[in-house]
């Protein structure tokens, strides 16, 4: 079993920028792909960004690129997204994921095995 934890979300304007963080416990050592989604009321999680194990391979839904950027630190069993020049459309509430996969379907969440509890983030216009 694997634990994740996010922590960072909370309330800024338009424009500025947060840093989610997502721990891992348990079997972190085997995970390979981990990533971040969000989700508003009523609608279904979307991807936002996952990074392979090394590093080498990292993937952004369009709407956040070049404003937001996914990290992992692999001895810290930690992966970051740093999110810049915040919209309030990005407003949700966001979830770290992870899997041992190695599957190419890195926009699918049915392609994770282990999910956070959820942090808000809100962007006032």
């Amino acid at each position: 079993q694997v634990q994740l934890v996010e922590s960072g979300g909370g309330l800024v304007q338009a424009g500025g920028s947060l840093r989610l963080s997502c721990a891992a416990s348990g079997r972190a050592s085997s995970m390979n792909r981990m990533g971040w989604f969000r989700q508003t009321p009523g609608k279904e999680r979307e991807f936002v960004a996952a990074i392979s194990r090394s590093g080498s391979s990292i993937y952004y839904v369009d709407s956040v690129q070049g404003r937001f950027t996914i990290s992992r630190d692999n001895v810290k069993n930690t992966v970051f997204l740093q999110m810049n020049s915040l919209k309030p459309e990005d407003t949700a509430i966001y979830y770290c994921t992870a899997t041992g996969s190695y599957s190419v379907r890195y926009a699918d969440p049915g392609s994770y095995d282990y999910w956070g509890q959820g942090t808000q983030v809100t962007v006032s216009s």
